[in-house]
């Protein structure tokens, strides 16, 4: 079993930075896909990064180039660096695991971009 909590929302101006944090409970082995989510009321969730055990990285076209997903193994923690923000990026951010077969989520959250 694992828990994942995420932290670093909050309300910025468009242009703004925020980075999100995603931190596992334990030390994550094998191969794994983190991944970051974002949801709206009334849509469906979004994949918008995710990360590999191998440090193989993926965006969302709509944030290529504006969002960094990292990672640091010594702290199992999982990292969305989200940088000229947009009202449109408002949303829910939940992270996500797979492992094994195995698909954990966090609580979310929340992210604000407005003026």
């Amino acid at each position: 079993q694992v828990q994942l909590v995420e932290s670093g929302g909050g309300l910025v101006q468009p242009g703004g930075s925020l980075r999100l944090s995603c931190a596992a409970s334990r030390i994550i082995s094998g191969f794994y896909i983190m991944d970051w989510y974002r949801q709206t009321p009334g849509m469906q969730r979004e994949l918008v990064a995710s990360i590999t055990s191998g440090g193989t990285t993926n965006y969302a076209d709509s944030v290529k180039g504006r969002f960094t997903i990292s990672r640091d193994n010594a702290k199992n923690t999982v990292y969305l660096q989200m940088n000229s923000l947009k009202p449109d990026d408002t949303a829910a951010y939940y992270c996500h695991l797979i492992v094994y077969g195995v698909n954990y989520w966090g609580k979310g959250t929340l992210v604000t971009v407005s003026s």
